[in-house]
């Protein structure tokens, strides 16, 4: 998944799914897609799909990070319920298993996130594991899948989402560039306006954060700067 790291914070909204989740365990034929749960876990993740972090989605789903084949106890765990596209969703389904959560983990040091290509030479993305465990070669493979698709119907439907990167990175490339040529104010509000993009809000964050680790040595100012303070 082309996540990054989102909270599952303790606010009203999330006790409110909880206390909704708790209720629809305990009925014949309850289920996890209520008011309350959409309504904390489009909080939680910006309103982007955890999955491949397009954002202004035209249609949502609530996906199960671990199948739960009808078992209760994790069909209904609001531990394990995120916010999914409804392409990443009905791709993923249970096929891939385990995978890295993104509620735990820093998914973005777990894989590179690489676009290779540019005008003139044939696009490629790239999900390069930065280490050997089952979860983050997994997850490696459900982007590969998620971006490309394995069905004509997925491909045609992952070509979009694609399209909506390459557009997200263009015109972060843009701000890059100008911040390195700006002076004085004008830089200063740059460098505001480049973090915000690499925020967790933002679409596309992993695949920004890896421009800006592969360039550290020309856009060092940014570097981990996404990461919350140390106490």
């Amino acid at each position: 998944m082309q996540m990054v790291r989102f909270e599952r914070t303790a606010n009203e909204l999330s006790q409110e799914a909880i206390a909704s989740l708790a209720r629809e365990k305990s009925k014949a034929n309850g289920t996890c897609n209520t008011e309350e749960v959409n309504a904390a876990l489009q909080d939680i993740f910006y309103g982007k799909c955890y999955l491949c972090e397009s954002n202004n989605l035209q249609s949502c789903q609530i996906e199960h990070l671990q199948p739960h084949h009808e078992d209760p106890d994790l069909k209904f765990s609001w531990e394990n319920l995120f916010l999914s596209c409804t392409h990443c969703n009905n791709l993923k389904g249970d096929r891939y298993w385990p995978i890295l959560d993104c509620t735990k983990e820093d998914v973005d040091e777990h894989i590179a996130f690489r676009k290779e290509g540019y005008f003139g030479i044939p696009e490629k993305l790239k999900f390069e594991p930065c280490d050997s465990l089952d979860e983050t070669q997994n997850t490696c493979a459900l982007l590969n899948d998620i971006y490309y698709g394995t069905t004509t119907q997925k491909q045609i439907e992952a070509n979009f989402i694609r399209k909506k990167l390459r557009e997200e990175l263009s015109g972060f490339k843009n701000l890059v560039r100008d911040y390195t040529q700006a002076h004085g104010k004008q830089k200063e509000e740059l460098f505001h306006t480049i973090k915000h993009e690499l925020m967790n809000s933002s679409p596309f964050a992993a695949f920004k954060r890896w421009l800006i680790r592969d360039h550290a040595d020309m856009y060092g100012d940014f570097l981990d700067c996404w990461k919350p303070p140390i106490a």
